[in-house]
């Protein structure tokens, strides 16, 4: 394997698309399309695609990877010959959808060229009239893909370029031998890409065996610290106070498109419905659905019908939104990767965008795991108070009105205000009123409560325990000694008591109060009214059940 040197995302030399050597008809795609000059991945795996090479790409979400390898596949097409040339394996539905956009777009200068997407879930008739009618280029799913193949309806031996984008998402996923089998049933002079985000072993075996002296093109991005135009922000929340960090954080950055990730199906729901009656236009989108409606959620999302999606990772693989200003992991991911293909639906094409997690009770341990493995340090802030939304949208009204207010020649007159200076109201109250209106601020409480959780986490470069520089005794996480006898929180836990009883703080290890010389332990907290009664049962336990007792029966007469 030749491997080329890894540049920085930032280190592209000053290339046009034409100087790649792509035919007039792909740089006339790719200037509609508004691409001046290729991204870093573009300008080093074009040339070698073009070359006839075997190539692995690795480059992260987002870094316009999908147009590195379909632009040279398109290349290689020929118009004239209708059997399948081109074909690209991907792990989702919605990713051969996007995928497939995009080469219909970029081959819509050269005529005679023809996409066709396979997935499961779709209707057989459609895609067997699909292939019937010939297509040069085929993006599928691997099952659907093997499906067809058996069934005679998908020839692979023409086949010039083979494509796997998201291998390592494939393999998650358990398509390891139907990957096997289309790799097999392929031409052997075809030329074998692998592109994705990482690389693990599984991935590095595939490569051996099915492609020939491939080169490696990497593109570091800081150690894959995710999408440079991503602000990245965690917030540490009681774990029943999530949802309504959340809504705080819908108040306060007001994002014109937003994206929620949960882990599992039953949470994209709950968490969809609870949008809707705070009154968000918000749709759900996950595996459980049917193919036609997550198609019609993700065009709907697309063209801004909706602001607010709320899914499982099936979409953070897939989904390519214009200005989608704020992604929010409402549940942690498993693992690094997932994180960065989910912020990465944010901050694409050199855009600017927001990355929000929501981090909970035991989740703050996995959250530091993602870190270690991505190398580095997502920044921690406390939840916007409602204090803060009502200062940010005061601050946005008045930056509204001062832009009208700054026009040539000042806003023009307003019947509405004529009328009601007319009725003999004052001109500031008639302002008021307009904001209060039609941009309202929050009421402020000063008992507001609370949403963040105590930090979990130590300061940059204290880490807890062991060593030096630690918070803690050596080999030991820092704790808070108590006095003999005391327990947390004011008073105890249990109520104080009348009589002559035990203070409420109550004996070490669940007795009433300081435990004189000699007494026995207790096992068990105090009774009502303070002594020495029976033993209670434990908090959130059953009372102990009555001792049954027998009464031998007597016989009767006779």
């Amino acid at each position: 394997m030749t491997i080329d040197p890894p540049v920085a995302a930032d280190g592209a030399a000053a290339v046009t698309f034409a100087s790649l050597g792509l035919s007039s008809e792909l740089v006339r795609a790719a200037e509609k399309l508004g691409w001046l000059v290729p991204s870093p991945i573009q300008a080093r795996a074009i040339p070698a695609l073009l070359s006839g090479s075997d190539v692995v790409g690795q480059s992260q979400t987002g870094s316009g990877k999908t147009a590195a390898f379909c632009m040279p596949a398109i290349e290689r097409v020929d118009p004239t010959s209708k059997k399948t040339q081109v074909l690209i394996l991907v792990p989702t539905r919605e990713l051969a959808t996007q995928v497939a956009a995009e080469a219909e777009k970029l081959s819509s200068f050269k005529k005679g060229v023809r996409t066709v997407t396979v997935y499961g879930g779709a209707s057989y008739e459609r895609q067997f009239a699909d292939l019937g009618r010939g297509a040069q280029i085929v993006v599928g799913t691997p099952g659907r893909l093997v499906d067809l193949l058996g069934r005679g309806s998908l020839d692979l031996s023409a086949i010039k370029v083979l494509v796997l984008d998201e291998a390592d998402r494939m393999l998650d996923m358990g398509f390891s031998e139907d990957l096997e089998k289309l790799l097999a049933a392929a031409s052997p002079e075809r030329q074998t890409v692998f592109f994705s985000a990482t690389f693990p072993p599984a991935i590095r075996g595939l490569v051996e065996h099915h492609a020939r002296s491939p080169r490696e093109i990497r593109v570091d991005r800081a150690r894959d610290a995710g999408p440079p135009a991503v602000d990245q922000v965690f917030h540490e929340v009681r774990h029943h106070a999530k949802s309504a960090a959340l809504g705080r954080l819908i108040d306060f950055h007001d994002p014109r498109s937003g994206l929620v990730f949960c882990n599992t199906q039953r949470m994209v729901d709950e968490l969809a419905d609870w949008l809707l009656d705070r009154g968000c236009a918000a749709e759900r989108l996950h595996g459980g659905m049917a193919q036609p409606q997550r198609t019609r959620v993700m065009e709907g999302f697309k063209r801004g019908a909706f602001r607010w999606l709320v899914a499982t990772d099936v979409a953070a693989r897939g989904i390519d939104v214009q200005d989608l200003a704020l992604v929010v992991n409402y549940d942690l991911p498993i693992d690094a990767e997932d994180y960065l293909h989910r912020i990465g639906r944010t901050g694409r094409a050199g855009r600017n965008g927001m990355a929000v997690t929501l981090v909970s009770g035991g989740a703050g341990f996995r959250l530091g795991q993602i870190e270690r493995a991505l190398g580095l340090r997502i920044r921690r802030e406390p939840v916007p108070s409602v204090r803060d939304v009502a200062a940010k949208r005061t601050a946005g009204v008045i930056d509204r009105v001062r832009e009208a207010l700054s026009v040539a020649g000042g806003p023009a007159s307003s019947p509405v205000v004529e009328q009601l200076v007319k009725e003999g109201h004052a001109p500031e109250a008639i302002a008021a009123a307009l904001v209060v209106c039609y941009a309202p601020v929050p009421p402020l409480n000063d008992h507001e409560e609370s949403l963040d959780a105590p930090s979990h986490r130590s300061p940059p470069g204290r880490p807890f325990g062991n060593g030096p520089g630690g918070n803690g005794p050596a080999g030991k996480r820092p704790y808070a000694k108590r006095p003999y006898g005391q327990k947390p929180g004011p008073g105890g836990p249990y109520p104080p008591r009348g009589g002559d009883g035990p203070p409420a703080g109550g004996y070490a290890g669940g007795d009433d109060g300081p435990r004189p010389p000699g007494k026995p332990v207790r096992k068990f907290g105090p009774v009502a009214g303070g002594g020495d009664g029976p033993p209670r049962a434990p908090w959130g336990k059953k009372p102990f059940p009555k001792k049954k007792t027998w009464k031998k029966k007597k016989p009767g007469p006779g």
